[in-house]
C-alpha cells in the first residue's frame, strides 16, 4: 500500500480528531495499525492537540473544586493493602528406580590406541598459526595458547569436519555408542 496525498490527508484529519491508530487503519483499509503509527511519527504528528482535551477537564475542576481533607482525616483512611502473589509451585519430577547403567567411558576418556595416533600425528603436525588456517586445514589446537609453543595441526581435514582424521576420532564420539548408551538406560 502506498501513502498517497489523499490518504495522508485522511490520516492527519483523523489523528487530529483524536481517532486511534486502529480506527484510522480500519478507515483507510489495506494498512495496519503499526503502519499508521509509523506514518504518524514520520509526519511528526505524534503530539496530539493537548489543549482540546485538557480544556474540558480544566473547566470542570474550576466549577466544582474538591474540598481538601484535613491531614487528620487523611490519616484515618484505611491503609492500602498490597497483594503479593505467591509463585506457582512446579511439580517435582517423579524419579523411578531402574537398572543402573553399565560402566562407561567418561567423555574425556580416550582409548590408548587413539592417544598413540594423536601423539604420532602431532609430531608430524604442520604447526600452523591462526592466520595460516584455511577451510582445508585441521584446526586442532596443540600446546598452551599463552606460550609461543602453540600451533594448530594443519593436516588435511575430513570432509565436513574441522579436523583431520586422527583428531576427528578423538573429538567426535561415534553415533552407535551414544545409541547403545541411551538404549541401556
Amino acid at each position: 500500500m502506498a501513502w498517497t496525498d489523499e490518504r495522508v490527508d485522511i490520516l492527519k484529519k483523523m489523528w487530529g480528531d483524536g481517532k486511534s491508530a486502529s480506527q484510522i487503519a480500519t478507515e483507510l483499509g489495506g494498512v495496519t495499525r503499526n503502519a499508521v503509527i509509523g506514518k504518524v511519527h514520520r509526519l511528526g504528528l505524534s503530539n496530539r492537540p493537548a489543549a482540546a482535551k485538557a480544556a474540558p477537564k480544566a473547566e470542570a475542576t474550576k466549577t466544582a473544586p474538591k474540598p481538601k481533607k484535613p491531614k487528620a482525616e487523611a490519616k484515618k483512611e484505611a491503609p492500602v493493602e498490597t497483594v503479593v502473589q505467591k509463585p506457582i509451585p512446579r511439580p517435582r519430577p517423579i524419579i523411578t528406580a531402574g537398572k543402573p547403567l553399565p560402566p562407561q567411558r567418561s567423555a574425556t576418556e580416550v582409548s590408548a590406541e587413539a592417544l598413540a595416533n594423536v601423539k604420532k600425528i602431532e609430531e608430524k603436525a604442520r604447526k600452523l598459526n591462526l592466520m595460516q588456517l584455511t577451510e582445508r586445514t585441521c584446526k586442532w589446537p596443540i600446546g598452551d595458547p599463552a606460550t609461543e609453543e602453540f600451533w594448530f595441526c594443519g593436516h588435511p581435514v575430513e570432509p565436513g569436519k574441522p579436523y583431520c582424521e586422527t583428531h576427528v576420532s578423538v573429538a567426535f564420539q561415534p553415533m552407535s555408542s551414544r545409541r547403545d548408551r541411551r538404549a541401556s538406560r
